[in-house]
């Protein structure tokens, strides 16, 4: 069975709830940021089967709930272990299970904290009654989220600001921890104790350039630290050592620019999908119908029709859809008998007139949609024609693989074209200095000029020297042309057009592909530390990996049945595209490798392009997270209960009224009164989802139904 990242969180976050208080009910507390977490990777009833009697958020208003226990999963952050320590205070709970999603570091002297920051953890502990309250405390690394099965994001888009922006140095480091921490719950959670290899270019002059080595000792002492407090870690396994990369965007510029034809990739380059918590796109269904509709469409990994077709070239997306209706026709009678050739107008018309299977008929429509739009786009904007300068300016050679003639004068023709837009051109632009390797000032100017792209576009180009690319040459240039990081092959067989505008690799299943043949060059890769052929691995409970004797078995790159398979991580600081997570389906696909991605963020072109306009921008615009006040515990988790006020004597008629003249006044009783003192009034708490709620809402409506309210 395949790896995937969000089986394995969804089990890591459901063992832990299964495994807390035993059989006993509990709650389930959680905070904004572990909730998103949690969201991401199980659903809510497959909490609440395991003895959960209701979700709530440390944040709101919540019910004291002393005779039950609680499970809290939250995040490692200061004002989080400020509520924790007021819900101990007022004993809200019982005993009090608290896992939380990450470790943290003190970021001020940046010294490795297996768990808690110091300060935050004598806290805790410093708490009379902690030892009592807490039955257990630990850290379950899932501070990432699993986007697809070898794909985990940060959902950080923050991160290329951060990291690139000049004005932001002092935040670097502590950024680049936060990473470290993230990245080590990857392999934490995938059971790797990798070997790290990261991405150091040759002759590099931006101030940049370094970022990947420090990310890569960060993430090495926090492994290091991790496994020497945990001897289960890594847990033995007939798998050889993974290995992870760090790189960052600087490592390829020209994927973010390059037009990509596969599915995915080009519906998230055109289309107006929309990233979020969820992933949506608004289509229309039922179109020409009673009951047609617009609506936001979720496009989840339990779509098998987006899972199976995304990494597709559109050519062979359309045909696919087409042969999957001719076999769904073949499989329902009343649409057999049709001679209606499988097109995709045949099929939306054949759909429109479906009522049954709802859900999986909404679905084929929001892809035949999605399909139909991409392909008027890619005609209305003249993408082909615009896609084979493209290919010629990233990989440096033609169609025929020699070297482009007249590409300034295509460039030219392309700039002046009307169908042409303003995002197209600047890419353009920019593919071609980087292909240069650099243009004269007067060069630059004349582009945009004829362009016709506004100013903010010109700070674009001077600002891709931040990442390494080189922006202006002098007249007489003594620099040799730029030489490319890998040298693609030359195909066997002549190519067809539509895979003559997909030439482009990129830099990632280049460097894979290196790595499992075992020729990665070790200067511009190199490890974080020597690996020498005597010595093991911690614990001794991996095997041995060298330099040397880990190159035959990389080596062996097709797949054999039965074998253990090796996994690899790559790490994109930065920022990942669509191209590049599916660089590592197709590597994993054809070699006996297992390859997952990681970044900040997933990159489209026009993300790309607003981020690298934004370096130039002032720092104080950015109005970054780091930047911001740091959120404060809610006051009113800290308000105490006011004191219950004295009862007023009764008065001597109300003792008369209630006395008993045949028994004494012995048998003086007081009636009770409809008053509830305020020391028995608790906050009223927010909507809660949970079987509970559930269960005393249908009590209540069933108590109208009595009339018992009238």
């Amino acid at each position: 069975m395949d790896a995937s990242l969000i089986e394995v969180q969804r089990q890591a976050i459901l063992d832990t709830v299964r495994h807390a208080g035993g059989r006993e009910w509990k709650v389930l507390v959680v905070d904004e940021g572990s909730k998103r977490l949690i969201d991401n990777a199980v659903k809510e009833d497959d909490i609440l089967n395991e003895n959960v009697t209701n979700i709530e958020q440390i944040e709101h208003r919540r019910p004291m709930n002393k005779e039950t226990d609680a499970l809290y999963i939250l995040s490692a952050l200061p004002h989080i272990v400020d509520c924790v320590m007021a819900d101990l205070e007022r004993r809200r709970y019982r005993k009090y299970f608290l896992v939380w999603t990450s470790s943290i570091r003190s970021i001020a002297d940046a010294i490795p904290i297996l768990d808690l920051d110091p300060s935050m953890r004598s806290r805790i502990n410093g708490f009379s009654a902690a030892r009592e309250l807490i039955a257990n405390m630990h850290v379950m690394n899932i501070s990432f989220f699993p986007r697809e099965s070898r794909l985990a994001i940060f959902r950080d888009p923050w991160s290329f600001l951060t990291l690139f922006h000049p004005a932001c140095n002092n935040l670097v480091r502590s950024h680049l921890i936060e990473l470290a921490q993230k990245i080590v719950s990857v392999c934490v959670s995938l059971n790797e104790y990798p070997l790290i290899r990261y991405f150091r270019p040759k002759d590099a002059s931006h101030e940049a350039s370094v970022l990947c080595a420090h990310l890569a000792r960060f993430v090495q002492d926090e492994l290091d630290e991790y496994a020497k407090h945990r001897r289960d870690y890594p847990v033995p396994t007939p798998r050889p050592r993974g290995v992870l990369f760090i790189t960052d965007r600087t490592m390829d510029l020209a994927a973010p620019l390059v037009h990509e034809f596969t599915y995915q990739a080009m519906a998230h380059d055109l289309l107006p999908i929309k990233e979020g918590d969820r992933l949506t796109y608004r289509t229309v269904l039922n179109q020409g119908q009673e009951t047609e509709e617009t609506r936001d469409m979720e496009i989840t990994e339990g779509d098998k029709i987006w899972v199976n077709s995304r990494h597709l070239h559109m050519k062979d997306l359309l045909g696919k859809l087409a042969e999957d209706f001719k076999k769904f026709r073949a499989q329902n009678p009343q649409f057999a008998d049709s001679d209606l050739p499988a097109s995709v107008n045949t099929v939306k018309d054949m759909l429109a007139g479906l009522s049954d299977f709802q859900e999986g008929k909404n679905a084929y429509t929001l892809h035949l949609n999605m399909a139909q739009e991409t392909m008027r786009l890619f005609q209305e904007r003249n993408l082909a024609d615009v896609a084979a300068v493209e290919q010629c300016l990233a990989t440096g050679v033609d169609e025929d693989f020699k070297k482009p003639k007249n590409i300034a004068e295509q460039l030219v023709r392309l700039l002046d074209d009307d169908a042409v837009g303003p995002s197209e051109r600047l890419r353009l632009i920019l593919l071609y200095l980087y292909y240069r390797g650099g243009l004269l000032a007067g060069d630059i100017k004349k582009l945009l000029a004829h362009s016709q792209l506004p100013p903010q576009d010109g700070e674009a180009i001077y600002n891709l020297g931040l990442l390494g690319a080189r922006v202006e040459k002098p007249l007489k240039d003594p620099k040799p042309p730029r030489q490319p990081l890998f040298s693609q092959k030359l195909p066997q067989q002549p190519q067809e057009e539509d895979v003559s505008i997909s030439r482009f690799e990129t830099n990632v299943k280049l460097m894979l592909q290196e790595q499992i043949k075992g020729t990665l060059d070790n200067t511009i890769f190199p490890y974080t530390r020597p690996y020498l052929e005597d010595e093991s691995t911690p614990h001794d409970q991996v095997a041995q990996s060298s330099l040397r004797s880990a190159k035959p078995t990389w080596a062996r790159t097709r797949p054999v049945a039965g074998d253990p398979r090796q996994r690899i991580i790559v790490f994109i600081a930065g920022g990942a595209t669509y191209s590049e997570a599916r660089s590592c389906y197709e590597i994993s696909q054809q070699t006996n490798k297992d390859v997952f991605l990681a970044s900040s963020h997933m990159l489209t072109p026009g993300l790309y392009l607003r981020q690298i306009r934004d370096l130039s921008v002032d720092k104080r615009r950015l109005d970054l997270p780091s930047e911001r006040p740091k959120p404060q515990a809610p006051a009113h988790l800290f308000e105490r209960d006011p004191s219950p006020k004295p009862k007023p004597p009764a008065p001597p008629i109300t003792g008369m009224a209630s006395m008993n003249l045949s028994n004494g006044p012995e048998a003086i009783k007081r009636k009770p009164t409809n008053e509830t003192s305020s020391a028995t009034q608790v906050e009223t708490p927010p909507p809660s989802s949970g079987k509970l709620a559930k269960k005393e809402k249908e009590k209540s409506k069933e108590k109208k139904k009595r009339g018992f309210f009238k």
